[in-house]
C-alpha cells in the first residue's frame, strides 16, 4: 500500500487492513449490522449502514443483517419490514439474514454453563434495590445478599425462570463480576429478565429474554463476525463485551478468534431528532403524519421527500469516520441532495404561489409555444409550454413599492419572462381589501424567444405558467422540524416538544406548466428558481401532489463561511 493511500484510510479501515496482513481472521471480514425492530431507521443509522456494509464490500467479506430482538414489548413485524426495505434502498445486500431470537436457546445453553462456573446467578432485588446496591460513579457498589446462592439453587430457578414460575420483576439472572469495578456496567450486570409477552416471532415461547449486552457478544460470536462495529456509546460496554466471550474458557461455544468491538462517533444532525422513543411519541401524538413523514429524519421520511440513495450515501462519506462525536450541520445534507438532484432532474417551471397577470396587448386566444430545454445539458432534449394572454408569475415576485435594488416586476419596471419576452408592468388591480389580485402588463413582441433586438438589457428573469393551461396542484413546503439546533439539549423542566417548528409545513396551491400533467408519484423534478419537488404517493389522477425536497439556496455556504 502506497503512503498516499494509507493516508486515505479510516481508523477501522487500518485496523481491517492491519487483520488481513496479520491474517488474524484467516483473510475474512465479516461486519453485522444490528438494529431492534422498534422503530423506523433514520439518517444515523444511514452512517452505520454504509460504514458496515462499505467494509464489508471493499474488503470482499460482507455483512449480517441482525435484529436485536430481545424486547419483545416493543418490537414489531412493521419494523422489520422495514428496515430491510431501507437497507435495500440504499443499496446494500446482506451476506446472512438472522435475528437474536435465532439464538435464544444457544443463549440460554451459554447462561447455564456460565452458572455452573460459578459466574452468574440469580437475583432477586427488585429494580430499585438494585441500582441502590450497585451504587455510582462516587458510591462504591456493595454485593446483592443473593451473590453467593449455590450452582444448583441459581440453575434450579433459572430453569423454573424459563418455565414461567415467577411472575415479571421478581428476578432476574446477573453475571457475577466486580461489585465495585470502577466501569458500572461490570458491576454484577443483568443477563435475562422475566417478561411475559408475546414475541413477534417466538410467539409464546419464552419468557424470559437476555439483555442487549448479553445477547450482542454472544450473536456476534456466533455468526463468526470479525469487527462489530459500534457507536461511541457502547464504548464503556467493551470490557463486558470481551468478559462474556472469554468465559467460554473450554471453548464449547465460540471458535477463536473471538470477535472485537469497534466505537465510531455517532452521527448527529442539527434541528434534528435521533431517539427513536421520541420520534416515535411524534408519530403517536399527531406531531406528524407518520413515520414516513417527509419532515422526520427517517430513511422512509427522506425518500417520501425525494431524496436519493446515491445523495444520503455521498452524505455519510461527506461526513467521514470519526473517533468523537460531533454534531454535523443540516446544510451539508441539503448540500448533498442539491448535489445530487442538481445532475438528475429535468427543469420545469411551477408558480408556487400564483399572481394572475393580463398581457393586455396579446389577443384574445393568442398563443405562442415556447420551446424550452429540459436541462441545461446537451442531449435531455425540449419541451414546449404555452405562452398567452393570462399569465401566473408567483406572488414573490412582485413588490408595490420595490425596495433598493430589486429587479423584478413592480409598477412600471420590465422584467424578462424565461425564455418568453419582455414583459412591462402597467397598472396594479386591488380588491376590496387593499390585496393586489392582478397586473396588468404589456409584453413587447419583438422579444419573444426571450432577448430585445434593440440591445437593452433587464436584470430580472422570472418563470411563469399560461393560466388558460396551468396544472393545478397541491404542493407541501416542508422546512425545518425543529426550531433549535439540538432539539434533546431542553433545560431542566423544559419539554422538547415546545421546540417543534409551527411553520415545518406549508400546503399551497401552485400552478404548473402543461408537461408535469403526466407526472408520476416518485418522479423528481427541479422547479425553476424554487427548488426541487417530488410527486407524493397521495398523487391521483387530476390531483398531483409535490413535496419540496430541497430548496435551491446553498445554505452549506454560510456554514464553512463560519467554520
Amino acid at each position: 500500500m502506497s503512503d498516499a493511500e494509507s493516508k486515505s484510510l479510516n481508523f477501522l479501515e487500518e485496523i481491517v487492513e492491519g487483520d488481513l496482513q496479520s491474517g488474524k481472521h484467516g483473510g475474512r471480514v465479516l461486519t453485522r449490522f444490528p438494529p431492534e425492530p422498534n422503530g423506523y431507521l433514520h439518517i444515523g443509522h444511514a452512517k452505520s449502514i454504509c460504514l458496515n456494509f462499505g467494509l464489508g464490500l471493499k474488503y470482499g467479506g460482507g455483512t449480517n443483517l441482525r435484529f436485536d430482538d430481545t424486547n419483545p414489548t416493543k418490537e414489531e413485524q412493521e419494523y422489520v419490514d422495514s428496515i430491510e426495505a431501507d437497507v435495500h434502498w440504499l443499496g446494500f445486500e446482506w451476506k446472512a439474514r438472522y435475528f437474536a431470537s435465532d439464538y435464544f436457546q444457544k443463549l440460554y445453553d451459554f447462561a447455564e454453563y456460565l452458572i455452573t462456573q460459578g459466574k452468574a446467578y440469580v437475583c432477586d432485588l427488585t429494580d430499585e434495590q438494585t441500582r441502590e446496591y450497585r451504587g455510582n460513579f462516587h458510591t462504591p457498589g456493595k454485593p446483592s445478599p443473593f451473590r453467593d446462592r449455590s450452582v444448583a439453587e441459581n440453575l434450579d430457578l433459572f430453569h423454573r425462570m424459563k418455565a414461567g414460575e415467577f411472575a415479571d420483576g421478581t428476578r432476574v439472572l446477573r453475571a457475577k463480576i466486580d461489585v465495585n469495578a470502577g466501569n458500572m456496567n461490570l458491576r454484577d450486570p443483568l443477563m435475562y429478565r422475566i417478561r411475559h409477552a408475546h414475541h413477534h416471532r417466538t410467539g409464546d415461547a419464552w419468557c424470559i429474554y437476555p439483555m442487549y449486552d448479553f445477547a450482542h457478544p454472544v450473536s456476534d460470536a456466533i455468526e463468526g463476525i470479525t469487527h462489530s462495529i459500534c457507536t461511541l456509546e457502547f464504548e464503556d460496554h467493551k470490557p463486558l463485551y470481551d468478559w462474556f466471550l472469554e468465559q467460554d474458557v473450554e471453548a464449547k461455544f465460540f471458535q477463536k478468534p473471538l470477535p472485537r468491538q469497534y466505537e465510531f462517533a455517532r452521527l448527529n444532525v442539527t434541528t434534528t431528532m435521533m431517539s427513536k422513543r421520541r420520534l416515535l411519541l411524534l408519530v403517536e401524538e399527531g406531531h406528524v403524519t407518520g413515520w414516513d413523514d417527509p419532515r422526520m429524519p427517517t430513511l422512509s421520511g427522506l425518500r417520501r421527500r425525494g431524496v436519493t440513495p446515491e445523495a444520503v450515501r455521498a452524505f455519510a462519506e461527506r461526513v467521514g469516520v470519526a473517533r468523537r462525536d460531533a454534531t454535523v450541520d443540516m446544510g451539508l445534507l441539503d448540500l448533498s441532495i442539491r448535489e445530487d438532484l442538481e445532475a438528475r432532474c429535468d427543469r420545469r417551471m411551477a408558480v408556487i404561489r400564483p399572481l394572475k397577470v393580463t398581457v393586455t396587448n396579446l389577443a384574445e386566444g393568442e398563443i405562442h409555444w415556447i420551446e424550452l430545454p429540459n436541462h441545461p445539458d446537451a442531449g435531455r432534449g425540449t419541451r414546449k409550454v404555452p405562452f398567452g394572454r393570462e399569465l401566473y408569475v408567483d406572488r414573490e415576485d412582485f413588490m408595490e413599492v420595490p425596495a433598493k435594488k430589486w429587479f423584478r416586476l413592480a409598477p412600471g419596471a420590465e422584467v424578462r419572462l424565461r425564455g418568453a419576452c419582455y414583459l412591462r408592468c402597467e397598472k396594479v388591480v386591488k380588491d376590496a381589501s387593499g390585496e393586489v389580485v392582478e397586473l396588468r402588463c404589456t409584453w413587447d413582441p419583438a422579444t419573444l424567444g426571450g432577448e430585445a433586438p434593440d440591445g437593452r438589457k433587464v436584470k430580472g428573469t422570472l418563470h411563469w405558467v399560461s393560466a388558460t393551461h396551468a396544472v393545478r396542484a397541491e404542493v407541501r413546503l416542508y422546512d425545518r422540524l425543529f426550531t433549535v439546533d439540538d432539539p434533546m439539549d431542553v433545560p431542566e423542566g423544559g419539554d422538547w416538544r415546545g421546540t417543534l417548528n409551527p411553520a415545518s409545513l406549508d400546503v399551497v396551491q401552485a400552478a404548473l406548466e402543461p408537461s408535469l400533467g403526466e407526472a408520476k408519484a416518485g418522479e423528481r423534478f427541479q422547479f425553476e428558481r424554487t427548488g426541487y419537488f417530488a410527486v407524493d404517493a397521495d398523487s391521483k389522477p387530476g390531483a398531483l401532489v409535490f413535496n419540496r425536497t430541497v430548496g435551491l439556496k446553498d445554505s452549506w455556504a454560510k456554514v464553512e463561511a463560519k467554520a
